[in-house]
Formats: C-alpha cells, sequence, structure tokens
C-alpha cells in the first residue's frame, strides 16, 4: 500500500465534506447524506480492491 493510496482517501473524504456542507447549508440534507454515502462506497470499494490484492499475494506467498 503507497502514501498515494492514502491520499486519494483522505482526498476523497475532503471533497465529499466540502460537498456535503455545501449541500446541508444550501438546505439539501436528503442529497447530502446521498453525496456522503457515495464517498464512502468510493472509499470501501477502494479499500476492498486493497484487500483482495493482499489475500492474493498471501496466497501465492504460500503456494495455495
Amino acid at each position: 500500500m503507497d502514501v498515494d493510496f492514502i491520499f486519494r482517501i483522505a482526498g476523497i473524504g475532503v471533497i465529499v465534506t466540502i460537498i456535503g456542507q455545501l449541500l446541508t447549508r444550501a438546505g439539501r440534507d436528503d442529497i447530502a447524506m446521498l453525496a456522503t454515502l457515495s464517498g464512502l462506497l468510493v472509499v470501501l470499494m477502494m479499500v476492498a480492491g486493497q484487500i483482495s490484492s493482499f489475500f492474493s499475494s498471501i496466497r501465492s506467498l504460500f503456494s495455495l
């Protein structure tokens, strides 16, 4: 896992936070919640890919 991956997650977090705050102040709380959930899903998909890569490298390490 690179530092670049952590910066990507942090960048997504900052962008989603700004969008959520702007939408909340505009009175669009429902859309702000959807934006937050979509950001969370994107990050979870990125982490799932890294976990999958980790398990495949462990599997190849032990030749299973």
